[in-house]
């Protein structure tokens, strides 16, 4: 419930600044978590903002048109900071949930930035004009972008599945559903909705579908991993590499579909060494199990 009280309060501060047209001081503390990176795909650029504590921002720039969509906002300052020195046109707003530090940045950035179209799957989300669900697709210039509905973490979540004129090097924009090594808590669903999103959605994209996910918790979510699967070697190597680039202040964003079926326990399930470790053989009881020791789980 603490998260629910701190989230509700932080909303409210930011819903009455937004009134006023200014963001809220937490919102603006310049926060230098990890360092902005840009991925290159065949069809896209994705420029990795960091916000917050933690948080993660993105841009989507189509290589073909340079149109670009923001992604979860929370900081619109940084955004058009950087749309502006990518020379990109910024017509688009992806939202994943309604959670403050994901959507609490869009009515500013649209103060600042003019009309824009911002999607999401939640009427809580903050300036939203393009409802979407399961299935849904629009476009960001020559991207298709695909909405996958994951209820779960929020009753509204949704996860974005993008590609290009290619067909190759496809994205994932998986907010706060999935997470490098982990997964987000149960907030407003149940574990057999978690399941679905992560086993049935997620894990039936392409293998090498790049994971851009809303929070920097991997260091922690694999030492939980290496607590459920002790022996696991993947686990060992990630956790390994995710400790350099943490130490360099580096983000460990992206990973890959593959690379998650490796070493993330709630991806995992189904695995007779993740069962085990629970004691139960139906994936959607261990999914149930394993996030309530997460809850609890603390890293040395």
């Amino acid at each position: 419930m603490w998260y629910l009280q701190r989230a509700a309060s932080r909303l409210a501060i930011i819903g009455a600044s937004l009134k006023r047209g200014t963001l809220p001081r937490l919102q603006l503390v310049n926060h230098s978590h990890s360092s902005e990176v840009l991925t290159k795909h065949i069809d896209m650029r994705v420029r990795l903002i960091p916000a917050l504590e933690d948080n993660y921002m993105y841009l989507i720039i189509d290589e073909q048109t340079k149109e670009c969509a923001a992604v979860d906002p929370v900081e619109p300052d940084k955004v058009l900071s950087a749309v502006e020195e990518e020379g990109v046109k910024l017509n688009t707003v992806i939202t994943t949930h309604h959670h403050w530090d994901h959507a609490g940045g869009n009515e500013k950035l649209l103060e600042t930035a003019g009309k824009l179209k911002v999607y999401g799957g939640d009427e809580r989300i903050g300036a939203l004009t393009n409802k979407v669900t399961e299935g849904d697709q629009f476009n960001i210039g020559s991207l298709k972008v695909r909405c996958l509905f994951t209820p779960c973490h929020t009753s509204g979540h949704i996860c974005y599945f993008i590609t290009g004129p290619s067909g190759e090097e496809p994205a994932v924009l998986t907010g706060d559903t999935l997470f490098v090594g982990g997964c987000g808590k149960f907030f407003e669903g149940t574990a057999k909705e978690m399941y679905t999103a992560l086993v049935e959605k997620l894990a039936s994209l392409p293998p090498e579908t790049k994971v851009y996910c809303g929070h920097e918790y991997t260091v922690s979510n694999l030492k939980f991993a290496a607590h459920v699967e002790p022996s696991s070697n993947a686990v060992k190597s990630k956790i390994a590499w995710a400790t350099s680039q943490r130490s360099k202040n580096e983000p460990t964003v992206p990973s890959t579909i593959a690379e998650e079926m490796q070493y993330n326990p709630f991806m995992r399930v189904r695995e007779s060494s993740v069962q085990s470790h629970v004691g139960k053989e139906d994936p959607v009881q261990v999914m149930d199990l394993l996030r309530t020791e997460k809850n609890n789980f603390r890293a040395t």
